[in-house]
């Protein structure tokens, strides 16, 4: 959906509201380290956690605050009535998962009653903008397709569950310093820079205030943690992404599996680690050490080195191909350009596997195909190193 920001000027949406979204959040994450001492808000170490001294939580609470003054409140503003609505519905949805991670954070919360205010915040960020949307009614009037309405019924049931599974997918994925922030950050500025080179500059401002917001966070997070970002912030940006990823996919010349791609790192690792707890049988919703990053932290990995193996998959694998396949139209002609001379069949072969390339499917196949690759290989590679450590204490 495209977000209006005609109340204010350009230069305002490309450096003033990322600004001010990155002050708002890290002033807002230092009060909260002092709320969290006063409140005694601490996590200690323990058997299933990656950190050693007690850190204070509930930072994330920063990010949410920046958004809504920054992210939602000027298309609250805005002259167009879909992006009104548009900001409410995601203001409404922020607001529900931060509340019920915020209370999480202080007192814990029953899995069942968290997904159960997920769907519903999922729910509201889908129905509410079709409620409000304007209504054209067809010249014969108005004619009810059962058909129809089952397919939007189940289209929105599956695109819930889809936000539900990234609210929960980035709370699996909080778990040592910096690591969610970072991420985080990669994906909005990947696809705001996608949106850029396609033209949607008001969309990409936007993803740009949400980047601002977490990067006001992660200095209080990373290397050294002096508070975590705690349930109200990881559900909150795993929301915020998978908007992030709406907006991406709604924009025009912007390859539709563009988020698909510069997500992969951490889908890969908290799907296949949930589909092989849930092989063995384990408790898959219960809290747990076994996502590839903590089994690299409990080979004695460092947090900044863990974090830089993410990042350097995001470099080094992710931005290229987001960047392949968005690349100017002029580019994706050149192969069918060297192919004058092969002749009319050659060439209508080139034009078809064209067709099939543009969207990016090809490029997300392949990057998930070796992010599972990678994520087995890590896997037995902190499994052998961890034996082979256990076994020199033992005979030492």
């Amino acid at each position: 959906m495209p977000i209006d920001i005609s109340g204010f000027s350009f230069l305002r949406a490309a450096i003033v509201l990322p600004a001010l979204a990155w002050l708002i959040s890290a002033a807002a994450v230092w009060l909260s380290i002092r709320y969290a001492h006063a409140r005694r808000l601490i996590d200690q170490p323990g058997q299933r956690r990656s950190h050693t001294i007690p850190t204070p939580r509930g930072g994330g609470i920063g990010i949410v605050i920046a958004v809504l003054l920054c992210f939602c409140l000027p298309m609250l503003f805005s002259s167009q009535q879909s992006s009104r609505i548009f900001g409410c519905s995601v203001a409404i949805a922020l607001v529900m998962v931060a509340t019920i991670g915020w209370i999480d954070d202080h007192r814990p919360l029953s899995a069942r009653f968290r997904i159960v205010v997920h769907f519903l915040a999922a729910l509201v960020l889908l129905i509410l903008p079709l409620l409000f949307m304007p209504k054209t009614a067809p010249a014969g009037g108005f004619d009810f397709d059962m058909t129809l309405a089952l397919i939007a019924a189940c289209l929105i049931a599956i695109l819930a569950t889809l936000i539900v599974w990234s609210i929960n997918l980035h709370n699996f994925m909080d778990g040592i310093n910096g690591l969610l922030a970072c991420q985080a950050i990669f994906v909005f500025v990947a696809l705001a820079l996608a949106c850029v080179s396609a033209g949607r500059t008001a969309v990409a401002w936007q993803l740009f205030v949400l980047a601002a917001a977490t990067l006001g966070f992660l200095p209080f997070n990373f290397p050294r943690a002096r508070i975590f970002m705690g349930d109200v912030g990881s559900g909150a940006l795993g929301l915020l992404i998978a908007i992030a990823l709406w907006l991406a996919a709604g924009s025009a010349h912007l390859a539709p599996f563009t988020g698909v791609i510069a997500c992969s790192a951490f889908v890969t690792d908290a799907t296949c680690t949930l589909l092989s707890r849930m092989l063995r049988g384990r408790r898959w919703y219960s809290a747990h050490r076994e996502h590839l990053y903590q089994w690299m932290a409990r080979t004695g990995m460092s947090h900044a080195r863990v974090v830089a193996c993410y990042m350097a998959w995001n470099i080094c694998v992710v931005a290229p191909l987001v960047l392949w396949v968005n690349r100017p139209p002029s580019m994706s002609h050149g192969y069918a350009n060297a192919t004058d001379n092969l002749g009319v069949a050659a060439l209508r072969d080139v034009e078809i596997l064209q067709q099939l390339n543009d969207p990016g499917q090809i490029e997300a196949v392949i990057v998930y195909a070796l992010a599972i690759a990678l994520w087995i290989f890590g896997k037995r590679w902190c499994l052998h190193k961890m034996k082979s450590s256990q076994h020199r204490h033992a005979t030492a």
